[in-house]
C-alpha cells in the first residue's frame, strides 16, 4: 500500500514512495521464531513430565500467552510500524510519515534542501540499503535509516532539488 494520493497537492507527482528496507524486520522475525521454538520445547518437556493434566494445561496456557505477547510486542508491532512508515519524494517536497495511533511526520520543501548525502556500510551495501541524510536551510540534518536503494533515491532527490531550483529561477526572470 503506497502513500495515499489524496494527501498530495493538486498536480503533485510522486517520484519515490518507499517503506524502510525489509532488513529492519530481520531481528523481530528471529526473536519470534526463537520464542515459538522455546514454547515448543517447553511444551515437549512438559508433556514428558509426570505432572497432572491440569498442571500441564496451565503451563501450556501460560507459555502460549507469553509467546503470543512476545511475538506481538517484538514482531507484530515492528511490522505495523514498518508498514505505516512512508518515505516519499514528490516533485515539490520530501514527506516522511510514521505511526498508527500517534502519527508523526515531516515535510521538507525541495527549495529548502541544501545538501543530500547517503551513508551505507558493508552490510547495508549487501542489502542495497542505507541512511539518507538531508540538510535543509534551517534545521539540523535529518537522517532517514533503512532507505531501500539509497544511492538511487539520493540521485533522484538531488535531481528533483536541482530541477526545483531551476524552475524557481525560471519563474523569477
Amino acid at each position: 500500500m503506497g502513500y495515499p494520493r489524496s494527501l498530495l497537492a493538486p498536480d503533485e507527482e510522486v517520484v519515490v514512495d518507499r517503506h524502510p528496507h525489509w532488513k529492519a524486520l530481520f531481528w523481530p522475525v528471529v526473536v519470534s521464531v526463537l520464542a515459538i521454538a522455546a514454547v515448543g520445547a517447553l511444551w515437549w518437556w512438559v508433556s514428558g513430565t509426570e505432572w497432572s493434566d491440569g498442571t500441564r494445561t496451565w503451563i501450556g496456557v501460560v507459555a502460549g500467552v507469553l509467546c503470543a505477547a512476545l511475538v506481538g510486542w517484538l514482531a507484530v508491532a515492528p511490522w505495523i510500524r514498518w508498514r505505516t512508515t512512508h518515505f516519499v519524494i514528490t516533485d515539490r517536497r520530501v514527506i516522511f510519515r510514521t505511526g498508527v495511533f500517534t502519527k508523526t511526520g515531516i515535510d521538507i520543501p525541495l527549495q529548502r534542501i541544501n545538501t543530500v548525502q547517503f551513508r551505507h556500510g558493508l552490510v547495508d551495501r549487501m542489502f542495497r540499503t542505507g541512511t539518507l541524510i538531508i540538510e535543509s536551510a534551517s534545521d539540523d540534518p535529518l537522517e532517514f535509516d533503512d532507505i531501500p536503494n539509497v544511492e538511487k533515491v539520493h540521485s533522484l532527490l538531488y535531481n528533483e532539488v536541482f530541477d526545483s531550483i531551476e524552475d524557481d529561477g525560471d519563474r523569477n526572470r
